[in-house]
């Protein structure tokens, strides 16, 4: 089935409750609608989707990058501190034959973030400009970037854990450095930018470009 023969719930006359999940009839004359069932207010679209998800998705992008140029991390041997970056642990770890730790930090810590801010940037895009192509694979790839948004919390994870593990006063001490809350705010600008995205906006630009 080609991405044309597809029909919307919102051209058939009908929306979705996002409380409850009930499937509602929609009264085109109707300001504003309440679900039958749970009584939340209900629209066509979630209001200002596209909006909400480039202020999120920006900003996420402007903190990616002290996220991985500042330290992420302090270690105090002997009361000598050392900081390091992403980077760092990830060389460090493939210096020491540890592919397998490398890799996954490396792809939880910056390959899954710059795939979800580039690949939600590509999908508003494609929106803006009206490409009416693809609609059901760029449909499954943002299922697929708010599926692995959770493991972007990976690096802050280890971090914490080894705060509270090795803390031996003079001797040794781990601590999250600077870059830790740039980091964090990458993670969760991604994650709410996820949430507050309409997939259904990809399948508006065939109707739109239909009646134009």
């Amino acid at each position: 089935m080609n991405d044309e023969e597809y029909v919307t719930g919102k051209d058939s006359g009908f929306m979705l409750c996002h409380d409850c999940r009930a499937v509602i009839e929609h009264h085109r004359d109707a300001v504003s609608m309440r679900c039958p069932q749970c009584l939340a207010s209900v629209h066509p679209r979630k209001p200002e989707s596209l909006t909400y998800t480039w202020a999120l998705v920006l900003t996420s992008f402007m903190l990616l990058f002290p996220a991985n140029l500042l330290p992420i991390m302090r270690v105090d041997y002997l009361g000598s501190p050392d900081y390091s970056t992403i980077m760092d642990g990830i060389i460090y770890f493939f210096k020491e034959g540890s592919y397998g730790i490398g890799g996954i930090i490396l792809t939880a810590s910056v390959l899954v973030p710059v795939f979800k801010i580039v690949g939600i940037m590509m999908i508003l895009l494609s929106i803006h400009f009206k490409w009416k192509t693809w609609l059901r694979h760029k449909t499954l790839m943002f299922r697929f970037i708010k599926f692995i948004g959770r493991w972007s919390m990976l690096d802050i994870f280890v971090i914490a854990l080894l705060t509270v593990l090795v803390q031996f006063g003079f001797f040794s001490t781990i601590q999250a450095a600077s870059a830790a809350p740039y980091f964090l705010g990458v993670v969760i600008s991604t994650m709410l930018a996820a949430e507050k995205f309409d997939t259904r906006l990809i399948w508006d630009i065939r109707v739109a470009s239909e009646g134009t």
